[in-house]
């Protein structure tokens, strides 16, 4: 058998790049009331929106993009709904780089738009029929008529991961020499890994002195490590959505890049994570997607603890198995009794309920519970151990 080779990062990343660090400030501009329902089949009440606004605004997002005010009807009332609340955060509109559009999104009363269009030649060609001079002109007036109204300006370059990257610099220049204030780097259909977004964003940012902001698909699954790596490039917003709702696969998740900024890089955005199952869950109830057991950071899954050897360590210290404590995101620590189980997880089971077994009690009882477990095919109820050791007691007394 052919001996498979070591991989080393250094073929892939320079030493500069191994060694790069995300400055802050990072700003989360959170679009799950935009990208996030336009996820297939999914559609928010008014209610919804106000209330998802709410909380994003609670937990502590810089930035809501709301929703696009040229869809006019209940979709402009939620957003002027929103606008008149005066969150502590900026709200965005999503447009088209059309005036008519941004007058729209004026009329709601928002302090910053997002003018979006195709950078990418596909797009420009088969999607847009147009070209590339219509692309930059475009987005000139459109950049111009926002910032004549005082609106604070991002400039969405869709599809950029598939754009020629020397029109992407002139997208790029067409966007600040118009007065936008950010240009969004948008991985339209999630084609890029990690290692080209670092590459590809910092060498656009050489190129062209704009702050960048990452708007990443998760459709290879690597949309949260794509923001990061973009961030780590020297992008200084991100998009993310609740639960990483979006079309196809979704958006970088809110809550693991969140959390992976700062567990992982060591970076704090001054978010209130304490409540990020409580908006989780009113967005999957909102939305009809249910959050996945294991889902990332989330998930109820996640502080759950069954296997012997990993809630002996939990039971004696939490951060044998927890990088972060259930609290952080507001969710519980919890133990079953499976298969898996020992007599640490059946002793801090009965425990919770007042009672006391010896080790010999232990002995006998575990095997009988990891039998259960196995034909019935699932974790034991809380019931079901506790009635299994009174019996056993009973039995024991006769």
């Amino acid at each position: 058998m052919q001996k498979l080779k070591a991989f080393d990062l250094s073929d892939v990343f320079s030493e500069e790049t191994l060694s790069a660090e995300i400055h802050p400030p990072v700003y989360i501009d959170d679009t799950t009331l935009r990208d996030g329902e336009q996820t297939a089949g999914v559609v928010f009440a008014n209610e919804e929106k106000i209330h998802i606004a709410k909380m994003l605004a609670q937990i502590g997002a810089h930035q809501i993009e709301v929703g696009i005010p040229t869809m006019g009807g209940d979709e402009k009332e939620a957003i002027k709904e929103i606008v008149r609340l005066e969150l502590p955060a900026s709200i965005l509109a999503w447009n088209r780089a059309v005036v008519e559009d941004v007058k729209q999104s004026l009329d709601c009363g928002v302090d910053a738009v997002a003018v979006s269009i195709s950078s990418s030649d596909i797009h420009i060609k088969y999607k847009l029929r147009r070209d590339r001079q219509w692309i930059l002109d475009s987005i000139k007036r459109a950049v111009e008529f926002a910032k004549s109204h005082d609106l604070y300006v991002s400039v969405n370059a869709e599809d950029a991961s598939r754009a020629d990257p020397d029109f992407l610099v002139e997208f790029a220049l067409a966007a600040k020499e118009s007065g936008a204030d950010r240009l969004r780097y948008c991985d339209t259909v999630g084609i890029l890994d990690p290692f080209e977004t670092y590459e590809r964003v910092k060498a656009l940012i050489e190129e062209v002195d704009i702050p960048i902001e990452m708007h990443t698909h998760n459709d290879f699954g690597m949309a949260t490590a794509n923001a990061i790596a973009g961030l780590q490039a020297g992008a200084t917003y991100v998009n993310t959505t609740v639960n990483g709702l979006g079309e196809r696969a979704g958006n970088a998740s809110l809550e693991e890049l969140v959390m992976a900024l700062r567990h992982c890089k060591g970076v704090s955005l001054g978010i209130h994570t304490s409540l990020f199952r409580e908006l989780a869950e009113y967005v999957a109830l909102a939305s009809g997607r249910p959050i996945p057991a294991w889902k990332p950071v989330v998930g109820s899954s996640l502080f759950v603890y069954e296997s012997e050897g990993r809630a002996s360590g939990a039971v004696r210290d939490p951060t044998t198995y927890e990088i972060f404590l259930p609290g952080e995101v507001g969710l519980p620590r919890r133990f079953n009794v499976g298969k898996y189980s020992g007599p640490s997880v059946v002793r801090h089971k009965l425990r919770e309920y007042g009672y006391h077994p010896s080790e010999e009690e232990m002995l006998k009882l575990v095997p009988i519970l990891r039998a259960r477990s196995i034909a019935l095919k699932r974790s034991l109820f809380d019931r079901e151990v506790v009635e299994a050791y009174l019996s056993f007691r009973e039995r024991k007394v006769q």
